[in-house]
Parts: C-alpha cells; structure tokens; sequence
C-alpha cells in the first residue's frame, strides 16, 4: 500500500513537471517570466500597484512578452487607466494578431473610454468576425459599436456648450455636486463632502445673486451618515433625498423626505414599503404636481442593473413602483433622473443608449399617446468619454446645472450651469407665486391652494400656503388653461384664471391674495365660469369652479347667496341685461341640480351696469364680462 502512495506521488510530481516544461510563453527569459508569475500571485492578494509594477518588469526586459502586455493591459482596464491600457492591447495585436479575440473587444472598449472612436470601430467590427461569441458578449459589442458610430457623427456636429462656473460662494476646494432650484430659483440646494461626508447645504438668490452658500440644517444633515442625491419641490416647501445605511432604512439606501417649517425643517421620514426595499433606492425625483415620484433601484423585475422606476402618490399614499419600461431603461444603467416641472419632458444619464462613452445624458419627450419617447443624446462635448450625470434645469428650462470635477475649478467637483441649446429644452413653464392673509387684519394665513387643468378638470397642485408667511409657488405649464382656488374655513374663497394657451413668454404671475370673512355682503368673482359670445350656456370648462362653489355652501349651510350677472357696454342696455341674468340663471339652475337647496340662491343680471375696469379696452371688457357670488345671509 506504502508503494502504491509513492507511486502515486510520482505520477502527479511528473504531470506537474511535464505540464510545466510544456506551457508556452512568447518569451523564453526566465526572469521576465519570473515577474510575470509574481504578478499572478499580486494580482490573486489584490495587490494591483505590485502586479502593475512586476507587469511593466517584465516587459522591461522582453519588449515582446505577449502574455505580460495582456495582462498589463487587463490590470490597466480594471483600474480605469484606459489610455495605458489601449498602448498594451494595441502592442499585443502588433506582435500575435490572432493571440485572443478578446483582446479586440477590451481595446475596442478602452479606446471608447479614450475618444478613440475610428479604432474603436475597427477593432470591434472585427471582434464580431469571430466564430462562437456568447450572446452576452455579441450583444456588449454590438452596443459598443452603435456607441462608436453615434459618437464619431456627434463629433461633426457639435452642440453649443458654455459652462460657467457658479462660482466661490457655491464652489470650494472640497466636492460640491448635485444642485437643485427652486421654481423661481430663489432657492438653490446641493451635496458638499466634507472629510467623507455628504451634507446638504443651500444657497438663496439676492438681486440676481447667489449668496455664500450655508449649511441647510442639523435636522436633515448628520455626521454619521450620508445624505445627498436630492429633488427639491417647486415651491422649495418638500425635499426629498437619499439617505444610506440608517437605522430606520430598509436596505442600503433608501429614500426619505422632509418638509420645510419656518426657517428650518421637519425630522426627514423614511417613505418605507413600497418604494423602499431591502435593496438600493435612490436619486429621487418629484413632479411639479408632487405626485409622481421617479427614483432609481436595483430591484427585482427591472432590465438592467439600475432602472428608473416611478411611483403614484394615492389616498392611501405611494403606490407600488412601475418600471419605466423599455422606453427609458436598457440592459445596463440607467440612473439621475430628472422630470421637468412641464411633466412631459425627462432628463437622465445612460451607459445603455448610443453614447460617447461611459454615462451620457439624455432627454426623452412624453408623446401624445402618453410614452415616452425614444432618447436623444445631448450631444458632444455636452457629453464626453467620460462619465456625465446629475442634469438639472431651472424651470423656465433655459439653463441646466451641472458638476465637473475636469473644468479646473476651485477643486474637486464643482457646479457648473450652462445655457441647454433650443432643441433640448422642455416646454415653457411658468410659475404663480403668492401670499395669502386676511383683508381685515393683513395676517398671513395658511390656506388650501389648489390648481386645476380646466380642460381636464384634474388638480396638478394641491397645498396648503405656509403658515408663517402665507406663501405658496406653483408652476404652470404652457398650452392650458388653469384655474386657481385658495380657501380657509370661514373664509370667502378666492378665484383666479390663468389662461397659457398660445404662451410665447415666461413672465412669472405674482399674486397678494386677501381672503374675506364670511360676512353679509362681501362678495367672490368667480374668475372660471365661461360663456360662449352671447351665448348663456355653461362650458365644460366652468365645472371645476362650480364644484369649489358647492362645496363652500355645503360648508357653510346657513349661507345664503345671489349670482350675479354682468357684461361689459357692448350692446344695448336692455340686451346685456338681459344675457347677464340668464348666465346667472345658468349657475342657479347647476347648483340647484347638484344638492344646493334653491332657497339659498337669488340671481339676478346687472348687465354693464358696476364695471369694474373702464370699458376702454378688450381686457378690461373682458373683466367686466363676469359671474359673481355675493353673500346676503349667514
């Protein structure tokens, strides 16, 4: 039995040697050999600086060392250093052109990485040449060459591209990313690291300024953990962000949200299931409307490693999360997303779609079919072979933010902002800004303001005015016609119209709204009820107002009031008289079919009679052409 181990020993000692004797280098120096199986053992402790240094050895000493540059290259590729790793791989296709096909793949991908978009091409179309590619690595090619030919026709066709530097009172010597701005860019929040950590800070515009940055809150900062990746609501009242590893997360990173209280905010909540998960949810975005809510995740069920997920805020909170689907996500990454306050154009980075390399950003348009659309790059140098995400834009879409750590800044990464060239720019938004406070007394009161999509009869804002100051900020998008109604408990409500068809502008609407108590004579124009040209029909359009209407008397059911009618001087006396009392008799006859006892409603019709604007001009006439409510007992 002893024999039989020895015996055995001896034929694995002599496979051992005969394997050895009969491994082929391209070199027969012992000493670059020597170096290049320390580098295996460097590389198998992941010691990657020491098998770099042995690598480079090793060809010191035979310049035609096939495997050495192999893998030199490889080691290179795996560390980012793409420019080094391409001069290996191109050595080892010059010394045995057939050596591995892959080598044709990797250089093809690092040349990419390098803006060597021509070779690139070359070295990759003839990867695919080869018999029995996998699938995976067919497909991976495949991907690269669309990338090499997008990105050598972007060459030709550059985009305009300025960026500007935000400069000391945004900027340091430490890393500064991430920016977001309020609607009216008064407010612009964003990511510094300090010593490793990421804390937010914020910067407020002061006749046409930004002022020197400050630390945003030790309610929402910490210093044991990270917290950045943010989206800022239009009206700079909700902030939500990304938070990692805290103990009340569910996974690595999930999301959470904050809301804004007088000076300083609320303790930051975690949005929990379903949109956090054991997994990683992260770079939220929120809708003007703040009822969408787009992020990024790993989950299960997507196409790639990270997609863009959305999820709808219901009555009972934020429903289950649905993948943006093949529109917008790819086999690979996808993350940053951004949805402008129009709601119908979204911005994102991208290693899926046809790039320069790396992660590009992108814009995709909402369709009339209600898709998105297929992605457009934004073009070189706006897009680079490099690494570019985290676009933002303020709301007027005219400028877009960015960071750069390759603008030889202050230090680190820095915020850029850069005008977005026409094509690439959303549709015109504007905002409505407003205070609200009592007419008697002038204190600011907080109030339900909500806007509707007359033609949808569909609220896109709904919130409460701040309690301190009274204010609130909506953004308005063009093509639509909006109604706005703010109320409070025993208050008379307020009305206003905004009409965006045909916007050609981005003038801001500023509002001072005094609401009046409800007192027997006090009286509300309601600025959303709508005729026809001397028609007295009520138009689709009116219900939303009608509704606000009912439900003030449901509220208030002691109230009485009357409709009243007015035109402006168009027209004989006896005819407008005639016109106003029938569109008041209209709302009578609605409020009346809906629930409202007819014994708490009068109408009557003044016809030109109480303008309130001098008929001189078309608007002012059109001023004069109104419904009314006036109270005539509580």
């Amino acid at each position: 039995m002893f024999k039989t181990y020895i015996l055995l020993f001896l034929l694995v000692v002599l496979s051992v040697n005969v394997s050895a004797q009969q491994r082929r280098y391209s070199t027969t120096n012992e000493e670059a050999i020597k170096y290049y199986a320390l580098s295996n053992q460097s590389l198998d402790d992941h010691l990657y600086d020491e098998a770099i240094a042995q690598l480079e050895k090793a060809i010191g000493i035979d310049k035609k060392f096939v495997e050495a540059h192999a893998q030199l290259a490889d080691v290179l590729r795996m560390r980012h250093m793409y420019q080094p790793a391409v001069t290996h791989f191109l050595k080892v296709i010059e010394l045995d052109p057939e050596y591995n096909r892959s080598v044709y793949l990797k250089a093809g991908d690092c040349e990419i990485s390098s803006a060597m978009y021509e070779p690139a091409l070359r070295h990759l179309e003839k990867y695919i040449t080869y018999p029995g590619i996998t699938a995976q690595n067919m497909a991976y090619a495949q991907k690269l060459i669309a990338d090499c030919k997008f990105s050598i026709q972007a060459l030709t066709h550059p985009v305009a591209f300025v960026p500007v530097n935000m400069g000391p009172e945004i900027n340091t010597a430490t890393d500064e990313y991430l920016p977001v701005a309020t609607a009216d860019e008064g407010t612009l929040i964003f990511t510094r690291k300090i010593d490793n950590n990421e804390d937010f800070y914020k910067s407020n515009k002061l006749n046409s300024k930004w002022q020197s940055a400050v630390y945003l809150s030790d309610i929402i900062n910490t210093s044991a953990y990270n917290e950045g990746a943010q989206s800022i609501s239009q009206d700079g009242k909700y902030l939500f962000f990304t938070g990692c590893n805290r103990p009340d997360g569910l996974g690595r990173c999930d999301i959470y949200i904050a809301q804004k209280k007088g000076d300083d905010w609320a303790k930051p909540f975690s949005l929990s299931a379903p949109v956090n998960t054991s997994g990683w949810e992260a770079q939220p975005s929120i809708s003007a409307d703040g009822r969408t809510l787009y992020f990024v995740s790993n989950r299960k069920g997507g196409y790639g490693g990270y997609d863009i997920w959305k999820s709808n805020l219901t009555d009972k909170g934020w429903g289950a999360p649905e993948n943006m689907g093949p529109e917008i996500n790819t086999a690979y990454d996808e993350q940053s997303p951004f949805i402008h306050p129009d709601d119908s154009t979204f911005y994102f980075c991208s290693n899926g779609w046809p790039g320069m390399g790396g992660k590009d950003l992108f814009i995709s348009r909402l369709g009339k079919d209600g898709k998105w659309q297929k992605p457009e790059n934004l073009g070189y140098p706006i897009n680079s072979s490099g690494d570019e995400n985290g676009l933002t834009l303020t709301a007027n879409g005219s400028s877009a933010f960015f960071s750069s750590n390759n603008l030889k800044g202050f230090g680190g990464y820095d915020i850029y902002t850069f005008e977005l060239p026409a094509n690439l720019r959303p549709n015109i938004v504007t905002y409505v800004k407003g205070t609200v406070a009592d007419k008697k007394t002038k204190t600011p009161l907080e109030a339900a303001v909500e806007i509707i999509d007359l033609q949808k009869n569909t609220p896109v804002y709904q919130d409460y005015s701040s309690e301190d100051a009274g204010e609130f900020l909506a953004t308005l998008s063009a093509g639509k016609n909006y109604g706005l109604n703010i109320s409070r408990e025993g208050y008379l409500f307020y009305s206003d119209n905004f009409s965006l068809m045909g916007l050609k502008d981005k003038k801001a609407f500023n509002l001072s709204v005094l609401l009046s108590p409800i007192e027997v004579g006090n009286k509300v124009i309601l600025k959303n009820i709508f005729f026809d040209t001397n028609k007295f029909e009520l138009k689709a359009e009116s219900k939303a107002e009608l509704q606000k209407l009912i439900e003030f008397l449901q509220q208030n059911k002691t109230v009485r009031i009357e409709i009243s009618g007015y035109t402006d001087d168009v027209g004989t006396h006896q005819t407008n008289v005639a016109l106003s009392e029938k569109r008041a008799n209209a709302v009578y006859q609605y409020l009346s079919a809906n629930g409202i006892v007819a014994t708490r409603l009068v109408y009557k019709g003044y016809g030109e009679d109480q303008p309130i604007m001098p008929n001189t001009s078309e608007d002012n006439r059109a001023l004069n052409r109104r419904t009314e409510f006036m109270i005539i007992a509580k």
